[in-house]
């Protein structure tokens, strides 16, 4: 698939515009300086107060007092820094026969990423099918978002979806981590999904586990004799599908998503559904505000 496919320039473009209200919307919300006593912060400069006798005379900005002979002290705010993990799920189910869900998948990915970049955290970009690999080292900056576009553009998806792959990834305590698993979670069977879930409760971060789906696959719009292909495996199925049969599906399909809806609360794991025929703006804004830490640094 062509690179401006995926990462054109009007995608580009409105992913600034969308990042500059997002900072707009967050800086309306600050009320002062404010702080945390939590390990792995950095200390950003946030403005100027006239100098009292109760203030440590090392706080003072002797430059400034050069120029305006005037004494004033810094004030700085102590910001968290957190280790963003995005993992995305690779495997050919992700790309065919729906290959909107490959491009809402890397398009979301290069979206958090450059959030996190943005806001100098550190981020890490991973994909997994029957196992997780690591595709870049953990980036800082937001100078690194090219290197993680140019990447995810020739990332292959291939393989078959294990999703008892993730038991291989787990982050580390050294500062606060925030998940985010990108998948279609279609593993060979049904229960994988919330086996899968289990294994995310273990980890020491806020985790979130982002549904992507095609319309189609929730409500296809097939009938009568047809044969089925499982991109992954190949394997075969001829079957006569009566109204009946996917009206039985589709409800199976619901209730599968409910499941999981019900399972992720219970772990307090946040989950959301991503499907591929819906704004790309809302779908985003959607994640970001369902409270997480990313959000609001």
């Amino acid at each position: 698939m062509a690179d401006e496919q995926v990462f054109d320039a009007d995608f580009l473009q409105r992913l600034r515009t969308l990042f500059f209200k997002l900072r707009r919307r967050r800086l309306l919300k600050q009320k002062g300086v404010q702080q945390t006593k939590a390990v792995g912060f950095t200390r950003e400069f946030k403005d100027y107060r006239h100098y009292t006798r109760s203030d440590d005379f090392r706080a003072i900005d002797w430059r400034l007092f050069a120029r305006i002979e005037k004494l004033f002290v810094k004030l700085y705010e102590e910001v968290q820094e957190y280790h963003i993990h995005i993992l995305i799920d690779r495997s050919v189910s992700m790309v065919e026969p729906f290959p909107r869900k490959r491009i809402a998948t890397l398009r979301l990915a290069v979206a958090l990423a450059y959030l996190g970049l943005m806001n100098q955290h550190r981020v890490s970009m991973l994909s997994f099918s029957d196992q997780v690999r690591q595709e870049v080292p953990p980036l800082k900056g937001q100078g690194h978002i090219h290197r993680v576009l140019q990447h995810l553009t020739n990332m292959p998806f291939e393989g078959v979806t294990d999703l008892g792959a993730l038991r291989g990834f787990r982050p580390k305590r050294d500062r606060r981590g925030i998940v985010f698993i990108l998948s279609d979670l279609l593993g060979r069977e049904p229960e994988e999904s919330a086996a899968a879930l289990e294994i995310a409760t273990s980890w020491p971060a806020e985790t979130h586990v982002v549904h992507v789906l095609e319309p189609e696959e929730i409500r296809p719009q097939i009938d009568g004799e047809v044969r089925l292909i499982d991109v992954e495996t190949q394997e075969q199925r001829q079957l006569t599908l009566t109204k009946r049969d996917m009206e039985r599906y589709q409800a199976a399909v619901e209730s599968f998503l409910e499941q999981l809806g019900q399972s992720c609360m219970r772990r307090r794991v946040d989950y959301v559904t991503w499907r591929t025929d819906l704004a790309f703006e809302k779908m985003f804004l959607e994640l970001l505000s369902r409270g997480s830490a990313l959000s609001q640094s």
